[in-house]
């Protein structure tokens, strides 16, 4: 799967409307017709990995991976992303589904949104991905957006990303010089910016089936139904202890490791304090870096309240 950049995050706003003025004035100075599309160096329909590997490498560095294109369309609209060869491995029936093996549950990288959602495997063995897949954008969104395309792409205030890391995921990809699988908590790296090297394709998810008496709580804040959360925090409490992460609270998902450790020591106050001291938020006009503290302690409450059964 590709790196592509959206317009989610604060900076990126800001980039995309600099750039859509840019493009207006292209277009009114030119009076063309092209002013405001997607820019595309061409397209091939790959038929399998080995071909798309194949026509990544033909490509000098220029091919973008298609899958549900939720986000490179959009980034290519506002060119962000122009003179791509776009390498489309929607039909690669092999990177699409979900099934389970010994003790691990794979989802591959084309599986909808909306099918992890629908999928009883995933409700059984990772329910904390069913209920990520209702606060993911709207229908639309989740009945073209891939699984693959959400990890791979790595917007820091994404569910799937944090839910990666809460579960101890693995994420698995191919490339000239073989198969690789990159844990979650070395995925991840920056903003829109993960492990995968250029010529690489990401291939599936890996993760351990829930154990019995585990559980998963997902919580977060977010102005609206649909948007991006204002903060996010996914809760996993396992027999070896507790699995915290946040997402929408910095460059890229964070595992708050110290608070981890607390909640393993009963110790509810310090965890709330951990959480505040692992995040490094921003300040944007969706709110200070200091609501976005505030919010990560409360949503950890939230989630321990329900860990012990209190909905109140």
């Amino acid at each position: 799967m590709a790196k592509t950049f959206s317009c989610n995050d604060s900076l990126l706003k800001i980039i995309c409307s600099i750039e859509l003025i840019k493009c207006l004035i292209r277009h009114w100075s030119n009076k063309g017709e092209d002013a405001m599309k997607a820019s595309a160096g061409g397209y091939a329909r790959a038929e399998s990995v080995g071909h798309a590997l194949d026509l990544l490498a033909g490509s000098d560095g220029q091919g973008r991976v298609l899958a549900g294109g939720q986000s490179l369309i959009a980034a290519m609209n506002m060119r962000l992303s122009v003179g791509d060869l776009l390498v489309d491995i929607s039909k690669i029936s092999e990177l699409s589904g979900v099934i389970v093996s010994g003790g691990t549950l794979r989802i591959g990288a084309l599986t909808r949104h909306a099918q992890v959602g629908a999928s009883q495997v995933v409700r059984t063995h990772a329910p904390l991905l069913t209920d990520a897949v209702s606060h993911i954008a709207h229908a639309a969104i989740r009945n073209r957006g891939t699984m693959g395309g959400a990890l791979a792409h790595a917007d820091p205030a994404a569910e799937f990303p944090a839910c990666a890391l809460a579960l101890g995921a693995t994420m698995h990809s191919e490339g000239p010089e073989g198969a690789r699988a990159i844990p979650a908590e070395d995925f991840f790296e920056e903003v829109f910016t993960t492990a995968l090297k250029e010529d690489e394709i990401l291939t599936s998810m890996t993760l351990p089936v829930a154990e019995e008496g585990e559980v998963q709580i997902l919580e977060e804040v977010a102005r609206r139904s649909g948007d991006y959360a204002l903060v996010g925090l996914c809760l996993v409490k396992r027999a070896s202890g507790h699995r915290v992460s946040l997402f929408s609270v910095g460059p890229k998902p964070i595992l708050a490791t110290v608070a981890m450790a607390a909640l393993d020591a009963g110790d509810l106050e310090a965890a709330v304090d951990a959480v505040s001291s692992e995040i490094d938020p921003p300040s944007d006009t969706q709110a200070s870096a200091a609501y976005r503290r505030h919010l990560a302690g409360v949503l950890l409450r939230r989630a321990v309240a329900r860990l012990k059964g209190d909905t109140a």
